[in-house]
C-alpha cells in the first residue's frame, strides 16, 4: 500500500470511528472545517493553498498531507505548491524542515502517475 493509501485509509477508518462516538461537539468542528473550504469570497484553490500553508507552520503532517492532496484535486502544480511551501518554511522557520521534508515525499507519491 502506497503512503497515500495508507493515509488515506487510516483517516477515513479514524474518522468514522469519531464521528461514531456521536459528540456533538466534535460533529460540529468536523461540520465547520468542512464548510470552511467550501467556495466563497475565496476560491477553494486559494482556501486550499492557505490550509497547506497554514499547516505546515503549525507542522500538523496530516493536515499538510490532507491539504497536498486537495492541492493536487483541484490543479496546483508542482512548481506552485513548492513556491507556496518555501514561503510556509520561511514563516515558520527551520523547525519546519522536517515536515517539509515528509511533505515533498508525500507530494511526490501523489504525483507519481
Amino acid at each position: 500500500m502506497s503512503l497515500v493509501e495508507q493515509f488515506n485509509e487510516y483517516r477515513s477508518r479514524m474518522n468514522e470511528k469519531i464521528l461514531a462516538a456521536d459528540n456533538l461537539i466534535i460533529k460540529r468542528i468536523f461540520n465547520l472545517d468542512t464548510n470552511a473550504y467550501q467556495e466563497g469570497v475565496l476560491d477553494v484553490k486559494a482556501k486550499e493553498l492557505i490550509g497547506l500553508t497554514c499547516s505546515l507552520v503549525l507542522r500538523c503532517d496530516d493536515c499538510v498531507k490532507y491539504h497536498l492532496e486537495k492541492c493536487k484535486d483541484v490543479g496546483f502544480t508542482t512548481a506552485e505548491v513548492h513556491e507556496a511551501m518555501g514561503v510556509a518554511t520561511l514563516v515558520g522557520g527551520t523547525i519546519v524542515i522536517p515536515h517539509l521534508r515528509r511533505a515533498f515525499e508525500f507530494w511526490d507519491e501523489l504525483t507519481k502517475s
